[in-house]
C-alpha cells in the first residue's frame, strides 16, 4: 500500500472540499477500498473520512424512507421498517458477504463498490477499467463471473452489489452533495453507467461529489422476493438473482418490478419486462416470455455460456413465488 493522507470529515461541506484534489477517495467503512489500496489497483493520496458526520440514520418522510450514507448493511438489514416494508431490500443485505463486513460496510459503499473481476484485480495483466486504452484480459480469458448484459467491447466486468439489485426494483434514488453546495437526486437506473468506450467511469458523480443519502419512496407491490444462486451458501456473489416486488390484484400482476444481479455490467433492470408483466395474468408462459425478453441481447463468452438457461429458471420460479 503506497502512503497517503487522511482527513476526517464533520461536516458535508469540509467532505466535499477535501475531496476536490484529483487523486482523492471517500472512505467510510473501507470494505472494498481497503483491499484495492493494498493490491495498488486504486492508490489515493488522501482519504477523506466521512463515518463521523451523522449520516448514519434511517429516517422516516412520510411513508418514504431516507437512509443515511454511512448507515451499515447489518443495521439497515435488521431495520424492523425496512424488514416490514421493504423485506426484498433486507432479504438482500443478508444475502451479501458475511457478518463480519455487513457489519463495516455501509449503504453509500455498496453502491460504490468496484467490480470483483480478477483481471481487474491483477495489475499485471491488461485492463480497461484500470487504465483505459490497455485491453480487456477477461475476453478471452476465464468468464464465470462475468456479465451478460450491458457489457461492450472494452469491458465485461460484472456489478457485484446485492443490495442494489434490490434498490433498483425498489424504485430508490440517490442524492449527492456536489461540491459547491447544491443536492441532487438520481433514479438509481441512472446513478450507475454500462461500459462503453470508458469502464473506468462507473457512475455519474464527479471528483468531491459526495452521496448523502439513499430515498427509498413507500413500496408500489406488496409481494417481494429476493432469491440469490450462487456457487457457496453464504460470502459468494452471484451467479444469478433476482429481486422482485409485485402486486396482485383480481388475479393480475398490478405492478411488476424486477432487479436482476449477476448478469448485468450494472444493477440490471429491464423496464419492457416490467411492461410485459403488468395487466397479466401469471402463467409459466408468461414467465417464460419475460425471461426472452430479458434475455435477447446477452452476450455470452465460453465460460458464462450457463448463465442465461440459470437466469430463466430463476426468474420463473421468483415470479412463482411471488403470483402465488
Amino acid at each position: 500500500m503506497r502512503p497517503f493522507d487522511y482527513v476526517r470529515a464533520t461536516d458535508a461541506a469540509g467532505a466535499s472540499n477535501a475531496a476536490q484534489a484529483a487523486n482523492a477517495a471517500f472512505i467510510a467503512g473501507g470494505t472494498n477500498l481497503l483491499d484495492l489500496m493494498k493490491l495498488e489497483v486504486m492508490a489515493p493520496e488522501k482519504l477523506v473520512d466521512i463515518s463521523r458526520m451523522g449520516l448514519d440514520q434511517v429516517e422516516e418522510q412520510g411513508r418514504d424512507l431516507r437512509i443515511g450514507a454511512t448507515v451499515t448493511n447489518s443495521d439497515l438489514a435488521a431495520d424492523l421498517r425496512v424488514r416490514a416494508r421493504w423485506p426484498v431490500l433486507s432479504r438482500a443485505l443478508l444475502a451479501g458477504a458475511s457478518g463480519q463486513l455487513r457489519n463495516k460496510a455501509t449503504t453509500g459503499g455498496n453502491l460504490l463498490q468496484r467490480t470483483r473481476c480478477p483481471y481487474f484485480y491483477d495489475t499485471d495483466t491488461p485492463c480497461n477499467k484500470r487504465q483505459p486504452g490497455e485491453g480487456c484480459s477477461a475476453l478471452g480469458g476465464e468468464t464465470r463471473n462475468h456479465a451478460i448484459l450491458g457489457t461492450s467491447a472494452e469491458c465485461i466486468a460484472l456489478h457485484p452489489s446485492d443490495m442494489a439489485v434490490a434498490l433498483r426494483a425498489l424504485d430508490a434514488r440517490v442524492e449527492v452533495r456536489v461540491p459547491d453546495g447544491a443536492v441532487t437526486e438520481h433514479e438509481l437506473g441512472d446513478f450507475h453507467r454500462q461500459p462503453g468506450d470508458r469502464p473506468d467511469r462507473e457512475t455519474v458523480l464527479n471528483q468531491g461529489d459526495l452521496i448523502t443519502s439513499v430515498l427509498l419512496p413507500a413500496p408500489a407491490g406488496d409481494r417481494q422476493v429476493y432469491r440469490k444462486v450462487r456457487d457457496r451458501a453464504s460470502y459468494a456473489f452471484a451467479l444469478v438473482s433476482v429481486a422482485a416486488v409485485l402486486r396482485v390484484e383480481e388475479g393480475r400482476i398490478a405492478h411488476a418490478a424486477i432487479g436482476f444481479g449477476g448478469l448485468g455490467t450494472v444493477p440490471w433492470r429491464d423496464p419492457s419486462v416490467d411492461e410485459l408483466l403488468t395487466g397479466e395474468r401469471p402463467t409459466t408462459a408468461l414467465f417464460d416470455k419475460a425471461a426472452d425478453l430479458l434475455l435477447q441481447g446477452a452476450e455470452t463468452h465460453g465460460g458464462d455460456d450457463f448463465k442465461p438457461p440459470l437466469a430463466r429458471r430463476v426468474l420463473r420460479a421468483v415470479l412463482e413465488e411471488a403470483t402465488a
